[in-house]
């Protein structure tokens, strides 16, 4: 069970940045440009929203249950702290994710509750933009193993 929703956690993340990607973009096209905010527009805030959502319960998943990496971290949190590795997936990895996750949800909310299209797009695309940097920031990139699970050995 573990390297399937370790597989999938892993992968799900491309999905995340790609529409991350995509909804900011539009955001920030939409202020800039004075667009309307259409029916599309609110569909990928939600999409994107409910992605974030659900890696983070497979991320809560792992984290709580099947991991052995937060299992040792959280075995004896002290040492955990004086370990790197232990550190970044015991703390560092789950806290900014899961702050970018609200960031993620306070921008739909507020965008939400605007009426001025405008200020709408900008909203949702900054705290958005927000929550992809806090994102980005907590990736394991230099480990290529991590990044593509399943390719790479």
């Amino acid at each position: 069970m573990y390297p399937f929703i370790l597989f999938i956690h892993s992968w799900f993340r491309w999905l995340i940045l790609l529409m991350s990607i995509i909804v900011i973009i539009r955001s920030f096209i939409g202020w800039r440009q004075n667009l309307k905010y259409k029916k599309s527009d609110n569909i990928l805030s939600v999409v994107l929203v409910s992605l974030y959502d659900v890696q983070l319960l497979l991320g809560l998943l792992l984290y709580f249950v099947l991991s052995p990496i937060t299992s040792a971290a959280l075995m004896d949190f002290g040492n955990a702290m004086h370990n790197p590795e232990l550190r970044f997936w015991g703390v560092e990895h789950v806290f900014v994710m899961i702050l970018a996750i609200v960031v993620a949800h306070l921008g739909r909310s507020f965008a939400k509750k605007t009426q001025e299209t405008k200020v709408k797009f900008r909203v949702q695309g900054v705290y958005f933009l927000l929550a992809f940097v806090l994102v980005i920031s907590r990736i394991p990139w230099h480990d290529s193993v991590r990044l593509f699970r399943g390719i790479t050995h």
